[in-house]
Protein backbone atom coordinates (compact mmCIF):
# COMPACT_ATOMS: atom_id res chain seq x y z
CA UNK A 1 0.00 0.00 0.00
CA UNK A 2 1.27 3.47 -0.87
CA UNK A 3 2.01 5.91 1.92
CA UNK A 4 0.65 9.47 1.86
CA UNK A 5 3.63 10.95 0.00
CA UNK A 6 3.60 8.20 -2.62
CA UNK A 7 -0.15 8.58 -3.15
CA UNK A 8 0.12 12.35 -3.55
CA UNK A 9 2.89 11.88 -6.12
CA UNK A 10 0.73 9.39 -8.02
CA UNK A 11 -2.11 11.92 -8.19
CA UNK A 12 0.16 14.45 -9.88
CA UNK A 13 0.62 18.19 -9.77
CA UNK A 14 -3.00 19.01 -8.92
CA UNK A 15 -2.91 16.64 -5.97
CA UNK A 16 0.22 18.33 -4.67
CA UNK A 17 -1.38 21.75 -5.16
CA UNK A 18 -4.49 20.74 -3.21
CA UNK A 19 -2.43 19.20 -0.42
CA UNK A 20 -0.43 22.43 -0.19
CA UNK A 21 -3.59 24.50 0.11
CA UNK A 22 -5.36 22.23 2.58
CA UNK A 23 -2.52 20.93 4.75
CA UNK A 24 -3.60 23.44 7.41
CA UNK A 25 -6.81 24.80 5.90
CA UNK A 26 -8.50 21.43 6.43
CA UNK A 27 -8.41 22.07 10.19
CA UNK A 28 -10.68 25.13 9.87
CA UNK A 29 -12.36 24.32 6.56
CA UNK A 30 -15.83 23.37 7.81
CA UNK A 31 -16.01 26.21 10.32
CA UNK A 32 -15.25 28.85 7.69
CA UNK A 33 -16.85 27.48 4.52
CA UNK A 34 -20.33 27.07 5.98
CA UNK A 35 -20.86 30.82 5.50
CA UNK A 36 -20.37 30.85 1.74
CA UNK A 37 -20.72 27.34 0.31
CA UNK A 38 -24.45 27.81 -0.09
CA UNK A 39 -26.80 25.12 -1.36
CA UNK A 40 -24.98 22.05 -0.04
CA UNK A 41 -27.71 21.02 2.36
CA UNK A 42 -30.40 21.58 -0.27
CA UNK A 43 -28.49 19.24 -2.56
CA UNK A 44 -28.29 16.58 0.15
CA UNK A 45 -31.99 16.86 0.97
CA UNK A 46 -32.77 16.42 -2.72
CA UNK A 47 -30.77 13.23 -3.18
CA UNK A 48 -33.80 11.13 -2.21
CA UNK A 49 -31.69 8.02 -1.60
CA UNK A 50 -33.70 4.83 -1.37
CA UNK A 51 -33.10 2.28 1.36
CA UNK A 52 -29.76 0.57 0.79
CA UNK A 53 -28.84 2.94 -2.05
CA UNK A 54 -25.25 3.82 -2.89
CA UNK A 55 -23.94 7.40 -2.84
CA UNK A 56 -20.60 8.60 -4.20
CA UNK A 57 -19.21 12.06 -3.50
CA UNK A 58 -16.50 13.27 -5.87
CA UNK A 59 -14.28 15.70 -4.00
CA UNK A 60 -15.42 14.60 -0.55
CA UNK A 61 -12.95 16.86 1.29
CA UNK A 62 -13.30 16.73 5.06
CA UNK A 63 -16.22 14.29 4.94
CA UNK A 64 -18.71 16.95 6.05
CA UNK A 65 -21.17 16.20 3.26
CA UNK A 66 -20.87 12.41 3.52
CA UNK A 67 -21.68 12.65 7.22
CA UNK A 68 -24.73 14.78 6.46
CA UNK A 69 -25.85 12.25 3.83
CA UNK A 70 -25.31 9.40 6.27
CA UNK A 71 -27.47 11.07 8.90
CA UNK A 72 -30.17 12.07 6.42
CA UNK A 73 -30.27 8.61 4.83
CA UNK A 74 -29.36 6.11 7.56
CA UNK A 75 -29.53 3.09 5.22
CA UNK A 76 -27.33 4.55 2.47
CA UNK A 77 -23.93 3.14 1.56
CA UNK A 78 -21.40 5.98 1.36
CA UNK A 79 -18.31 6.41 -0.80
CA UNK A 80 -16.00 9.33 -1.42
CA UNK A 81 -12.91 10.25 -3.40
CA UNK A 82 -10.65 13.28 -3.13
CA UNK A 83 -7.38 14.21 -4.79
CA UNK A 84 -6.04 15.67 -1.53
CA UNK A 85 -4.64 13.08 0.85
CA UNK A 86 -4.51 15.84 3.47
CA UNK A 87 -8.27 16.38 3.26
CA UNK A 88 -8.84 12.63 3.53
CA UNK A 89 -7.05 12.60 6.89
CA UNK A 90 -9.81 14.88 8.19
CA UNK A 91 -12.53 12.88 6.40
CA UNK A 92 -11.52 9.56 7.93
CA UNK A 93 -11.28 11.05 11.41
CA UNK A 94 -14.66 12.80 11.05
CA UNK A 95 -16.41 9.67 9.74
CA UNK A 96 -15.01 7.72 12.68
CA UNK A 97 -16.25 10.30 15.18
CA UNK A 98 -19.67 10.22 13.53
CA UNK A 99 -19.83 6.43 13.84
CA UNK A 100 -20.07 5.99 10.07
CA UNK A 101 -16.86 4.14 9.33
CA UNK A 102 -18.76 0.84 8.91
CA UNK A 103 -20.77 2.13 5.94
CA UNK A 104 -18.53 4.86 4.53
CA UNK A 105 -15.36 4.38 2.50
CA UNK A 106 -13.10 7.11 1.17
CA UNK A 107 -10.00 6.89 -0.99
CA UNK A 108 -7.61 9.16 -2.89
CA UNK A 109 -8.64 9.69 -6.49
CA UNK A 110 -8.54 12.11 -9.40
CA UNK A 111 -12.04 13.28 -10.35
CA UNK A 112 -11.16 12.99 -14.04
CA UNK A 113 -9.78 9.44 -13.91
CA UNK A 114 -10.87 7.10 -11.14
CA UNK A 115 -11.76 3.42 -11.00
CA UNK A 116 -14.52 2.74 -8.49
CA UNK A 117 -14.48 -0.99 -9.27
CA UNK A 118 -10.84 -1.19 -8.16
CA UNK A 119 -11.27 1.20 -5.23
CA UNK A 120 -14.60 0.04 -3.81
CA UNK A 121 -15.63 -3.08 -5.72
CA UNK A 122 -18.59 -1.10 -7.06
CA UNK A 123 -18.91 -0.07 -10.70
CA UNK A 124 -21.89 2.28 -10.45
CA UNK A 125 -23.91 4.28 -7.95
CA UNK A 126 -27.51 5.31 -7.40
CA UNK A 127 -26.47 8.86 -6.57
CA UNK A 128 -23.30 10.76 -7.43
CA UNK A 129 -22.74 14.32 -6.25
CA UNK A 130 -20.13 17.04 -6.59
CA UNK A 131 -20.26 19.93 -4.15
CA UNK A 132 -18.11 23.01 -4.80
CA UNK A 133 -15.35 20.95 -6.40
CA UNK A 134 -15.77 21.49 -10.14
CA UNK A 135 -14.60 25.08 -9.69
CA UNK A 136 -11.26 23.70 -8.46
CA UNK A 137 -10.78 20.98 -11.08
CA UNK A 138 -8.83 22.15 -14.16
CA UNK A 139 -10.57 19.75 -16.58
CA UNK A 140 -13.98 20.08 -14.97
CA UNK A 141 -15.88 18.94 -18.04
CA UNK A 142 -14.00 15.65 -18.02
CA UNK A 143 -14.81 15.32 -14.31
CA UNK A 144 -18.52 15.71 -15.11
CA UNK A 145 -18.26 13.08 -17.82
CA UNK A 146 -16.48 10.71 -15.45
CA UNK A 147 -19.17 11.26 -12.80
CA UNK A 148 -21.94 10.48 -15.27
CA UNK A 149 -20.11 7.35 -16.43
CA UNK A 150 -20.55 5.70 -13.00
CA UNK A 151 -24.29 6.32 -12.68
CA UNK A 152 -26.44 3.24 -12.29
CA UNK A 153 -29.51 3.00 -14.57
CA UNK A 154 -32.04 5.41 -13.10
CA UNK A 155 -29.30 7.11 -11.10
CA UNK A 156 -28.83 10.81 -10.52
CA UNK A 157 -25.87 13.19 -10.68
CA UNK A 158 -26.26 16.25 -8.41
CA UNK A 159 -23.95 19.27 -8.67
CA UNK A 160 -23.72 22.49 -6.69
CA UNK A 161 -21.08 25.14 -7.22
CA UNK A 162 -20.52 28.86 -7.52
CA UNK A 163 -22.63 30.76 -10.02
CA UNK A 164 -21.69 33.95 -11.81
CA UNK A 165 -23.49 36.23 -9.27
CA UNK A 166 -25.22 37.95 -12.18
CA UNK A 167 -28.06 39.25 -10.01
CA UNK A 168 -25.79 40.53 -7.25
CA UNK A 169 -23.96 43.90 -7.09
CA UNK A 170 -20.89 44.16 -9.30
CA UNK A 171 -18.64 45.02 -6.35
CA UNK A 172 -19.71 41.85 -4.57
CA UNK A 173 -19.04 39.71 -7.64
CA UNK A 174 -15.60 41.24 -8.18
CA UNK A 175 -14.58 40.90 -4.53
CA UNK A 176 -15.75 37.29 -4.36
CA UNK A 177 -13.87 36.29 -7.51
CA UNK A 178 -10.64 37.84 -6.23
CA UNK A 179 -11.05 35.96 -2.95
CA UNK A 180 -11.82 32.67 -4.67
CA UNK A 181 -8.80 32.97 -6.93
CA UNK A 182 -6.57 32.84 -3.84
CA UNK A 183 -7.73 29.23 -3.43
CA UNK A 184 -7.51 28.37 -7.15
CA UNK A 185 -11.31 28.48 -7.48
CA UNK A 186 -12.86 29.48 -10.82
CA UNK A 187 -16.68 29.50 -11.12
CA UNK A 188 -17.76 27.57 -14.21
CA UNK A 189 -19.96 29.85 -16.26
CA UNK A 190 -21.06 27.11 -18.67
CA UNK A 191 -21.96 24.52 -16.04
CA UNK A 192 -25.56 24.31 -17.25
CA UNK A 193 -24.51 23.82 -20.86
CA UNK A 194 -22.01 21.10 -19.98
CA UNK A 195 -24.54 19.23 -17.85
CA UNK A 196 -27.21 19.55 -20.53
CA UNK A 197 -24.87 18.05 -23.11
CA UNK A 198 -24.09 15.05 -20.89
CA UNK A 199 -27.76 14.53 -20.05
CA UNK A 200 -28.54 14.43 -23.76
CA UNK A 201 -25.77 11.95 -24.48
CA UNK A 202 -27.15 9.43 -21.98
CA UNK A 203 -30.79 10.07 -22.84
CA UNK A 204 -31.42 11.64 -19.46
CA UNK A 205 -32.95 14.88 -18.24
CA UNK A 206 -31.55 17.97 -16.55
CA UNK A 207 -33.00 20.22 -13.89
CA UNK A 208 -31.03 23.41 -13.25
CA UNK A 209 -31.42 26.40 -10.96
CA UNK A 210 -29.49 29.52 -9.94
CA UNK A 211 -30.52 30.28 -6.34
CA UNK A 212 -29.40 33.12 -4.07
CA UNK A 213 -29.49 35.57 -7.01
CA UNK A 214 -27.11 33.35 -8.97
CA UNK A 215 -24.63 33.09 -6.11
CA UNK A 216 -24.84 29.32 -6.58
CA UNK A 217 -25.87 26.94 -9.34
CA UNK A 218 -27.47 23.55 -8.80
CA UNK A 219 -28.03 20.90 -11.44
CA UNK A 220 -29.46 17.38 -11.42
CA UNK A 221 -29.00 14.89 -14.24
CA UNK A 222 -31.43 11.98 -14.09
CA UNK A 223 -30.33 8.95 -16.07
CA UNK A 224 -32.94 6.74 -17.76
CA UNK A 225 -34.07 3.65 -15.88
CA UNK A 226 -33.12 1.27 -18.69
CA UNK A 227 -29.77 0.66 -20.28
CA UNK A 228 -28.17 3.40 -22.35
CA UNK A 229 -24.95 3.80 -24.37
CA UNK A 230 -22.47 4.53 -21.62
CA UNK A 231 -20.24 7.57 -21.66
CA UNK A 232 -16.64 6.42 -21.96
CA UNK A 233 -14.88 6.56 -18.61
CA UNK A 234 -11.95 8.97 -18.50
CA UNK A 235 -8.54 7.39 -18.87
Amino acid sequence: MKNGAEMTAALGDHGRLMDGIYHRQRLIYDATRKYYLLGRDALIAGLDVQRGGSVLEIGCGTGRNLIAVGRHYPQARLYGIDISTEMLKSARAALHRAGLEDRARVTPGDATAFDTEAAFGTADFDRVFISYSLSMIPDWRLALQQAASVLAPGGQLHVVDFGQQERLPRWFRSTLHVWLAKFHVTPRGDLEGAMREIAGRIGGTLEFASPYRDYARLGVIRAPAGCWPSLPAAT
